[in-house]
């Protein structure tokens, strides 16, 4: 036994060495926790500036769906621009022309004898549109605030942030802190401008609204200030969209006086200005709506709110979108130097946080400009500050509008798919009359453009509007929500849609006579000319582009049709007639053919990559299956090169991307991130992170979106690829959140490029088949063999190429890989480590 004094000692020296592990374990505990709250606070995402926006690209969107707003930020006339997304010109309509019933067969039988130019130049004349080319979405006007005595400010600061939503713009005045605080709030659609200041008593203001509509009437309503106007009649079609926007505010001290149109505010010590804009559009075929009930009623609703309470709910609501994702590539290096010279040094500095943030920015932009609901995001999202914007922000069909969307169902957004579904639907309607008055043909057509009215006749000029397939395209869209969720219902609502838009293609479509190739024609490989016409004309027949999108629209049918259990005749007559439609062909230089004939000129940088349609957004180009397509594609979309206007390059992501090179991948996104001011220059990315086409177009920004996702997981192929196209600078980094075919939702690490740890979050069970460079491991996982189980990972079974004697193809060298499956269950979570 232990004598006493040893006893004490032991326990002196135990009661030493607890209290220091103690310590320790504090001391760790406190660097974990600090540790922690730092990475969280490097995690946040925002644009921010040490100047004022000087012209429309540098100020920041805001947007709840419905309304979208521009913040500029001047402490001497702060500028908010604003939208409403029903605000058109024009009036319900369609604009079918009757002629082309006679004039198409005309057109057909000169691209048959090889006369382009003469069937381009008769459709011009004789096949478009002979009433509008479609209707320009109009910008509302300006909220204007004034503070006079603030132009000798400074410590300017102003922000936006995608983890809430907001605008924030600080400066000083004479030692007085101001602070503006701008949100387009998603729960009571209003816009929200909150000015604060540090010393009670020194908010001093005027705030009126502007607009470049005419005849707009200005008026003052007791406490509130309303702008009231008609758009405009635009190419011979009357303009009858009515629409209001009402001024209000809250005060705490001083007053606000409302006199001759102008909000005055004096002496206050905070002051909320609440905006509400409403039409009167209930849809593409009714405009009866009161447009001054609606805005008076949003405003008055608002005007009841506990602005803090209100501001929780809008951050509430945007953040049940917005934090499903969350990616990791990189530290916050350069987090003191201003977002647009993040920009500008991207070259140099490879700021992986940037790209993690462009990424995050273009989810928050289909978040802020595409609710359900509501209208599809158009050409600027929701975002315009003209009356007359470039190519009127309609939604162009062959390419722009369903780039919009392909960061729905991937980034976890698939809710924010449903206004470009619902158009679908609208364009299907007026599609049918279009479909009998230009072709004579049952089922629906949708050319290249279409506009809130819905119009789906061919519009503008026949190099680009003489291209019948808009509708293929955007049934893929109904196809793909189906691949995603598993949803029966939901198919079984959209198959007519689906149904008839082939039923159209069955119709119309011709045998041609060099081949006896069942092709569309006339039609053209938007928007590019050809060597037959000596690069005169665009118009041709069988394009590779048509004939891909009625591969995937006719397969699409046959699947449906047989588990729905409906139409097997016309099911069984789609099959065949897929064998009967031209082959993707190789040719003479080695490139996956553009047209029927071997035109391609290998010198051809044309912005338009159409005829790789089949590798991305489809999957009908493969590595695995089809390893001679692939070699060709990517021998074409060498040869057109990278840089090039802002959308063009946000595909040219996603088509490395599926070409599995994440190097060339990512120098796409370089190149994407080059920053345009006002030079004139091919496309890149403004100050405020808006894709330059130039001008600005959205459209670049949900492409890089979906291409960053496509570097770091694909499900196209029949099985789901980790990190099929990672970038060698992206060694180490992680995801959390993203979704593929099937509704796995997938949270993913990586190190030294290899799988760390993978969480599957199976919403809807069945197999999940996984493909990696590395070894997995985890409870029920399995090696793959034969083909996968899962009917929602069916992969396409594509014609053998045609393939010119003179091409050189080179041989497709694959990594090593992985395959796994996993039996999964819904509601269920797998965790699976990297070995």
């Amino acid at each position: 036994m232990l004598k006493r004094k040893q006893r004490q000692r032991l326990k002196s020296n135990y009661s030493d060495f607890y209290i220091m592990i103690k310590k320790i374990f504090l001391a760790v505990c406190l660097f974990s926790f600090a540790f922690a709250m730092k990475a969280e606070a490097q995690q946040q995402y925002k644009l921010w500036y040490d100047a004022p926006a000087q012209v429309w690209t540098e100020a920041l969107p805001l947007g709840n769906g419905r309304l979208g707003a521009m913040v500029y930020g001047n402490p001497v006339v702060e500028q908010i621009q604003l939208n409403e997304e029903t605000i058109w010109a024009g009036s319900p309509n369609n604009n079918a022309n009757p002629n082309a019933l006679e004039y198409i067969p005309k057109v057909r039988e000169l691209v048959f004898q090889g006369k382009y130019l003469e069937a381009q130049t008769l459709a011009t004349e004789k096949v478009m549109a002979n009433t509008n080319s479609g209707m320009p979405y109009q910008t509302f006007g300006d909220l204007r605030i004034s503070f006079p005595g603030h132009s000798h400010y400074t410590d300017y600061y102003r922000e936006l942030s995608l983890d809430s939503a907001r605008a924030v713009v600080m400066y000083k005045v004479d030692g007085v802190t101001y602070r503006r605080e701008t949100i387009t709030s998603f729960s009571d659609q209003v816009v929200t401008v909150r000015l604060t200041a540090s010393k009670p008593g020194m908010i001093n203001c005027h705030a009126l609204f502007t607009t470049p509509h005419q005849d707009a009437m200005i008026k003052t309503e007791g406490d509130c200030i309303s702008l009231s106007a008609t758009t405009f009649t635009h190419e011979k079609q009357s303009g009858k969209v009515r629409f209001q926007g009402r001024l209000a505010s809250k005060s705490k001290g001083g007053k606000v006086i409302y006199r001759d149109g102008v909000a005055t505010v004096e002496n206050a010590d905070e002051v909320t200005f609440y905006v509400s804009i409403a039409t009167c559009f209930n849809n593409y075929k009714d405009i009866t709506g009161n447009e001054i009930e609606r805005a008076r009623g949003y405003l008055e609703n608002a005007l009841t709110k506990d602005y803090q309470a209100s501001k929780a709910a809008h951050i509430s609501f945007f953040k049940s979108y917005m934090d499903r994702v969350s990616i990791h590539l990189g530290e916050d290096k350069y987090a003191s130097v201003t977002t647009d010279m993040r920009v500008q040094n991207f070259k140099e500095t490879n700021d992986a946080y940037l790209v993690a943030m462009y990424f995050q920015f273009g989810r928050y932009l289909l978040i802020c400009s595409s609710q359900p609901e509501g209208q599809p995001a158009n050409l600027q999202g929701i975002w315009n500050d003209k009356v007359l914007p470039s190519w009127d922000s309609k939604y162009t069909c062959n390419i722009n509008v369903e780039m919009n969307y392909w960061p729905a169902e991937v980034a976890n957004l698939s809710e924010l798919h449903e206004p470009l579904l619902r158009m679908t639907k609208e364009v299907s309607e007026t599609g049918r009359q279009t479909a009998q008055i230009m072709y004579g043909a049952n089922g629906w057509v949708l050319h290249h453009n279409t506009d809130i009215w819905r119009i789906t006749g061919a519009v503008d000029r026949a190099p680009s509007g003489m291209w019948p397939t808009g509708g293929a395209w955007l049934c893929r869209h109904l196809w793909e929500r189906y691949l995603y969720t598993g949803d029966v219902v939901f198919l079984r609502a959209a198959y007519p849609i689906l149904k008839e838009a082939g039923v159209f293609f069955d119709e119309i479509m011709v045998y041609e006579p060099a081949n006896g190739w069942l092709v569309v024609c006339p039609s053209n490989s938007p928007e590019n000319t050809h060597a037959g016409s000596n690069g005169k004309s665009t118009t041709a027949g069988g394009c590779t582009m048509d004939n891909q999108l009625i591969f995937d629209l006719w397969n699409s049918i046959i699947t449906a049709a047989r588990l729905l259990d409906v139409d097997t005749e016309f099911a069984n007559r789609l099959e065949q007639r897929l064998t009967e439609m031209a082959p993707m062909q190789v040719g003479s230089w080695g490139q996956l053919q553009e047209w029927m004939f071997d035109w391609d000129n290998p010198k051809d940088v044309h912005r338009h990559v159409s005829h790789l349609y089949g590798l991305f957004p489809s999957n009908q180009i493969s590595p695995f299956r089809t390893p001679q397509l692939f070699d060709a594609a990517r021998t074409s979309l060498i040869a057109r090169g990278d840089p090039s206007t802002g959308w063009s390059m946000g595909w040219k992501v996603c088509l490395w991307a599926r070409l599995l090179d994440g190097d060339h991948a990512y120098k796409l996104i370089t190149d994407q991130l080059s920053l345009v001011r006002n030079e004139k220059k091919m496309g890149g990315t403004y100050p405020n992170l808006f894709d330059a086409h130039p001008p600005f177009q959205i459209d670049g920004n949900f492409g890089c979106a979906a291409g960053v996702i496509e570097m770091l997981m694909q499900s196209h192929d029949g099985f789901i690829y980790l990190l099929p196209a990672l970038p060698s600078l992206w060694k180490d980094g992680s995801i959390k959140g993203i979704v593929a075919r099937g509704g796995f939702e997938l949270d993913m690490s990586w190190k030294d490029g290899k799988i760390e740890k993978l969480s599957v979050f199976s919403r809807r069970g069945g197999n999940c088949r996984l493909l990696s460079a590395n070894p997995l491991s985890g409870k029920g996982l399995k090696k793959a063999s034969g083909e996968n189980p899962n009917e929602l990972y069916e992969t396409p079974e594509v014609m053998q190429p045609l393939i010119n004697e003179q091409a050189v193809l080179n041989t497709i060298e694959l990594p090593k890989i992985y395959m796994y499956d996993l039996a999964t269950k819904a509601g269920q979570t797998y965790t699976i480590i990297g070995k």
